[in-house]
């Protein structure tokens, strides 16, 4: 195991200010910083080290955006790199991230973001959310910036993924940033959205159903296996996953695999640009008209993040599934 140590570089007021129940200081149901620290958190097998409650983050993913928000930390982040799309937030996290500054959304062929460390070093991070090729955890310790990832993408991960991951996340980052009441309370929101989600679901309704990644203007088409959010996501929503099989995270598919198994319902992932496209991606395959979901109809098309990785915008995209297909069986 590693350890990564983050220094306090700014001073610690003496006096701590307590706000009452109805306050909404910023620091609003938590010690002052430096109060319940060190903090050690294990992530990706690496134990990270905070000597302070983190000031200055970097965004590199938006996958903890609505952990930030949840816990009322998004104040906390200077800069961000990569892509938001405003179909995941809400209105008051669109405001959040219209006032963070956008260093880069470009991106390669893969859809991996290209962004420089010394752009990423400029801004003094205490932190930094995202790990990106060229940004290695290894690459920012080596000037004592600490790096989390979500464990669901962490490099050489195949634990299978349940909803819970998502409250142990939550409850992480309450721990990073001194915020372990509003993680404790939005836990206990989200686990009530769960219920009253769930209750809609048809479990009984035996359908079949596959989440896959197209490959916008023909080529490889990716499937998810047990490894992924995809497969609790389609339980929850009252689907089989005809992958459920396939104990990994993703894996490619061919058009004649898709055939023998033939699922009811198909959900099409995609990161950016137009849904109609990333459905002609598949439907438009040699083959792929024959597939009984696209034969019915039974085809939605979903922003990545709200299946991929588990955070809470996984919940936001079980809602939409089952409102999507309840009641068309």
């Amino acid at each position: 195991m590693k350890s990564l140590r983050l220094a306090v570089t700014a001073a610690i007021s003496s006096t701590v200010l307590l706000t009452t129940a109805c306050g909404g200081g910023p620091d609003a149901g938590s010690a002052a910083t430096g109060q319940g620290y060190p903090v050690t958190v294990t992530n990706c097998g690496t134990e990270v080290t905070f000597d302070a409650a983190p000031k200055r983050v970097v965004l590199l993913k938006s996958a903890a955006v609505p952990y930030l928000h949840a816990i009322g930390v998004m104040d906390r982040v200077t800069a961000r790199a990569g892509q938001y799309p405003m179909e995941y937030y809400d209105e008051a996290t669109r405001a959040e991230l219209d006032r963070i500054p956008l260093l880069t959304d470009k991106t390669d062929t893969s859809g991996h973001l290209q962004i420089s460390k010394e752009v990423v070093i400029s801004h003094q991070p205490d932190l930094v959310l995202g790990q990106v090729d060229n940004l290695s955890r290894d690459t920012l310790s080596a000037v004592d910036i600490p790096l989390l990832e979500e464990p669901a993408m962490c490099p050489g991960s195949t634990a299978a993924a349940t909803f819970d991951d998502i409250y142990a996340q939550l409850q992480t980052y309450g721990k990073v940033f001194g915020r372990t009441a509003e993680a404790t309370t939005a836990v206990t929101a989200l686990k009530e959205r769960m219920t009253k989600i769930q209750a809609e679901a048809d479990p009984s309704s035996g359908r079949t159903a596959a989440v896959l990644y197209p490959t916008v203007g023909g080529g490889t088409t990716y499937a998810y296996g047990t490894a992924s959010m995809a497969h609790p996501q389609l339980a929850a929503a009252g689907f089989r996953n005809v992958f459920g099989d396939v104990q990994k995270r993703v894996f490619e598919v061919t058009v004649e695999e898709l055939l023998g198994r033939d699922p009811d319902v198909l959900i099409l992932l995609y990161t950016d640009g137009d849904p109609k496209a990333v459905e002609q991606g598949l439907t438009g395959l040699p083959g792929a008209e024959k597939l009984k979901a696209v034969g019915n109809g039974d085809i939605m098309t979903q922003l990545f993040n709200f299946t991929e990785p588990p955070t809470p915008l996984s919940i936001d995209g079980l809602e939409r599934i089952v409102q999507r297909f309840k009641g068309s069986a």
